[in-house]
């Protein structure tokens, strides 16, 4: 994913939320639904978070230190972990709680227009940052459907603000839906459900986003077609011959790292060696351009270990050539 489509995204989505969160806030004084109460705090959360999305790309920038050689590109996987937390605990949980309690003690809405106004203003700018979401993500998620985009991207604020902006507009709906039965029926229990409704639809979204996360932290490897192009670039023919085995590893969304075992000849000098490496990794680099960290291994190729298969549960390298 691009910096600048990621963060045209974001802020699309912020600005919405922002004005949306002022709006509902408004409207539930007026009105005391705790629809537009849940629906003004699940806004707000989602400010913040499209805040915590911006702080991770500009964190994630920095140079490489000795104490992090590999930089910080993390970073956006860890804040993107965050927004599931905060939208689970603040945005879900508080919903979740509200609905309870105006189901406990339900009351009449007032001011219905406020709540109706103010719903149908929010659907309007959401949908806004919806399509805004969708349009940058188009130009990056190729063949793939939105789930697939969803759960292979490897950088996470687009999936994020797309499951987001999702949620919210479902939010919305389910908001509209309490308050129209509220106001038609008399009863304000229909205002309570509609946000319990809302409460665990953020909890669903909060933990599907949490998940997706979790593996980019614990580290994924370069997608399929990534992984092909590379080895497509390692092998010349020549004085790299094969390819024993390689590892990759998204260092951040935009940086990968490859370490690979490639096989060339007994006779080989060492100038040979190091000159095939170096343009080994200079095809890499032009195959995939994020690949920063290569590290190659020559090798002598061994028909009769390779036969036994590379196991990935052990050290690369272990005789498995």
């Amino acid at each position: 994913m691009s910096a600048s489509g990621g963060t045209k995204a974001i802020v699309a989505a912020l600005a919405a939320n922002l004005a949306i969160a002022v709006a509902k806030f408004v409207a539930f004084l007026f009105s005391g639904s705790s629809s537009m109460l849940a629906e003004s705090v699940h806004s707000l959360a989602d400010s913040g978070n499209q805040g915590l999305l911006l702080l991770g790309g500009k964190k994630a920038k920095r140079e490489a230190t000795p104490q992090h050689p590999f930089g910080y590109g993390r970073e956006r996987y860890i804040y993107a972990f965050l927004v599931s937390i905060v939208l689970f605990s603040v945005g879900g949980m508080f919903a979740i709680y509200e609905g309870y309690e105006k189901i406990k003690d339900p009351h009449e809405i007032e001011a219905w227009y406020w709540p109706v106004g103010v719903l149908v203003f929010a659907i309007i700018a959401e949908t806004f940052s919806f399509r805004t979401a969708i349009k940058e993500s188009n130009l990056l998620r190729g063949n793939l459907t939105w789930t697939q985009f969803v759960r292979r991207a490897k950088a996470p604020e687009l999936p994020v603000v797309l499951l987001e902006d999702l949620g919210a507009l479902v939010g919305l709906i389910l908001a509209l839906g309490g308050v129209g039965l509220a106001l038609l029926t008399g009863d304000g229990i229909w205002d309570g459900i509609g946000t319990l409704c809302i409460g665990v639809l953020l909890i669903v979204i909060a933990i599907v986003l949490a998940a997706e996360t979790k593996s980019l932290l614990l580290g994924e490897s370069a997608g399929a077609d990534d992984v092909k192009r590379i080895e497509d670039a390692v092998v010349d023919g020549e004085t790299v011959t094969r390819l024993i085995h390689m590892r990759t590893l998204h260092l951040g969304p935009e940086e990968l790292l490859v370490a690979a075992k490639i096989a060339v000849e007994h006779d080989d000098s060492a100038a040979d060696v190091a000159t095939a490496i170096d343009a080994a990794e200079a095809r890499i680099r032009a195959a995939v351009p994020i690949a920063r960290v290569i590290y190659l291994e020559p090798d002598i190729y061994n028909e009769a270990a390779a036969a036994t298969g590379t196991n990935p549960s052990k050290t690369p390298g272990d005789a498995d050539h």
